[in-house]
């Protein structure tokens, strides 16, 4: 397992955490520039003195900053079936895990990886959990899967050699894996199936 590499692009797909994290926020970062751009302007209106106000100058700016990592972060959140290996991508870190390095493939239920109540999940992510999301179980002594959970973290690597990604269609990328397994054996794609890609 590498957490680099290069080889050429075959599919790739966002993982929704980081969407549905912009769906749910980012009118929050509207408001803070909408804000900003308005209460300026009513303190010049009403005449109030700038100097003593300055705190709404910093409004607009935080929302564009604000606004910006919600979208950084979907933008670096991704997977991506590639012909030298599995790429996961999170906002500050990628992994590229090579194909004989998985064990089976799965497509379930993301509540699944948090039917353990010590897990957690955040309220915005709840609507992801009855989506179907891929599930990737890994092999490799304990220094490399410690070495994945640690560049992944917890959210997407669970049970200690789990992955799970909820992306918006989980069976073709089951498939695209499993179509570069060395054995293409040990997959539950739990979906219907589809024919393979020439």
């Amino acid at each position: 397992m590498s957490s680099n590499g290069t080889g050429p692009s075959n599919a790739r797909q966002p993982i929704l955490f980081a969407n549905q994290l912009w769906q749910q926020q980012r009118w929050y970062a509207g408001f803070l520039i909408l804000l900003g751009l308005i209460a300026p302007v009513l303190l010049l209106f009403f005449r109030q003195p700038l100097q003593a106000n300055w705190v709404w100058f910093v409004y607009a700016p935080s929302g564009l900053l604000l606004g910006g990592g919600f979208l950084l972060y979907r933008w670096r959140s991704y997977m991506e079936t590639r012909d030298d290996g599995l790429v996961v991508s999170t906002l500050f870190s990628r992994a590229l895990i090579g194909y004989d390095a998985i064990r089976q493939v799965r497509v379930q239920p993301l509540r699944i990886a948090y039917q353990d109540k010590r897990r957690r999940i955040a309220p915005v992510m709840k609507p992801l959990l009855d989506k179907p999301a891929l599930f990737v179980r890994l092999k490799g002594d304990e220094a490399e899967l410690a070495a994945v959970k640690k560049s992944l973290g917890s959210r997407l690597f669970y049970d200690d050699e789990y992955i799970a990604m909820p992306v918006p269609d989980p069976d073709a990328a089951a498939w695209e894996i499993t179509s570069r397994l060395p054995d293409r054996m040990g997959h539950n794609l739990g979906g219907k199936r589809r024919k393979r890609r020439r």
